[in-house]
């Protein structure tokens, strides 16, 4: 089995910000009704220019001027995303040739909040098998596109955002256990029902608002902490570490509230948790490389750390991985 290593981040945040203050203009609520349920203070809103395979470009771009390696080195490109710019070609495929990765084979995983975690160990994989020897993994999510701005419940959670991660061959094997889930009798918690082939687009589903984000939010909150809590355990015990050993939790950024849950029901500090969706709300596939380049930047992470990513969303999918920093990290 060849190592893997994560050498690198990069991110793309459109410039628009709304806050809490700006939304209770357009719907019945407030900053304070906002932050008590969800945490999110502020989120970003892409422009009319901008798409998912615009921000997943830059991200792209950004990691690799940090890198310092050439667009022609890639081997594998993985987007994850729910919101591609339209149901064909992929995301990945309109990446590879923005960045000029000519070399790269590219694809799309629909695994929603879990994407990145999911793109993640299948580019692991890959990497561990010598299929290729590096891949770039990107999150990227336009959200405010399937938003209804009528739904006070729904369209104050979301934001836009892109995040991308390198992984490489290296010396030691820093991806070191993952579980990866799925309870597709979830399906009505979280979806969108127009647009596909059970729906195809109509004036029926046009007129009757199908094409935007439904969510069971009260019902979703109580399916998804037991299956994360049980994910992270599982996942700890797979890569034969304990919960106490490792640093820090990047978990997506959907609630704080279950967030909280989930380090009450483990028995963990919520300071061993990342939380940055006061910034970004819910970004979806984009959280969790968002609040690991966050971490980076703040100083939570060390070469050496043990850092837990966590997905969990729509589908229902949840999946969990556990990494050991490696010295190499290209800040």
């Amino acid at each position: 089995m060849i190592p893997v290593k994560l050498s690198a981040l990069g991110i793309y945040l459109p410039t628009q910000v709304m806050t809490n203050h700006d939304l209770a203009k357009i719907v019945d609520t407030s900053d304070e009704w906002i932050r008590t349920r969800t945490g999110i203070i502020e989120r970003r809103i892409a422009s009319s220019e901008e798409s998912t395979s615009t921000l997943a470009t830059a991200a792209a771009k950004q990691l690799l001027d940090k890198r310092g390696i050439d667009s022609l080195e890639i081997e594998m490109i993985l987007v994850a995303t729910m919101m591609p710019d339209m149901p064909f070609p992929s995301v990945a495929c309109r990446v590879q040739d923005n960045i000029g990765a000519f070399n790269a084979f590219a694809f799309d995983i629909s695994a929603a909040c879990s994407g990145f975690v999911y793109g993640l160990e299948t580019a692991a994989s890959f990497i561990k098998a010598g299929g290729v020897r590096n891949a770039l993994v990107i999150g990227a999510e336009v959200l405010s596109r399937c938003i209804d701005w009528q739904d006070r419940s729904t369209c104050v959670l979301f934001g836009d955002g892109a995040g991308a991660a390198l992984l490489e061959s290296g010396e030691e094997n820093c991806f070191l256990g993952c579980v990866l889930r799925a309870d597709g009798s979830g399906e009505d918690l979280l979806y969108m029902p127009g647009g596909g082939t059970k729906q195809p687009t109509s004036i029926h589903t046009v007129e009757n608002r199908q094409h935007f984000l439904k969510m069971n939010g009260p019902e979703l909150f109580q399916a998804v902490v037991p299956i994360v809590c049980e994910t992270i355990s599982d996942t700890c015990n797979k890569a034969e570490i304990s919960i106490e050993d490792v640093e820090l939790i990047i978990p997506h950024q959907a609630n704080i509230h279950i967030i909280e849950e989930v380090a009450v029901y483990l028995g963990i500090p919520f300071e061993r948790f990342m939380c940055n969706l006061h910034k970004y709300g819910n970004t979806s596939a984009a959280s969790i490389p968002l609040a690991l380049y966050d971490a980076v930047e703040q100083g939570k992470i060390v070469a050496g750390d043990y850092v837990m990513v966590v997905g969990f969303g729509a589908g229902l999918t949840c999946g969990a991985s556990l990494i050991r920093w490696d010295k190499s990290f290209v800040c």
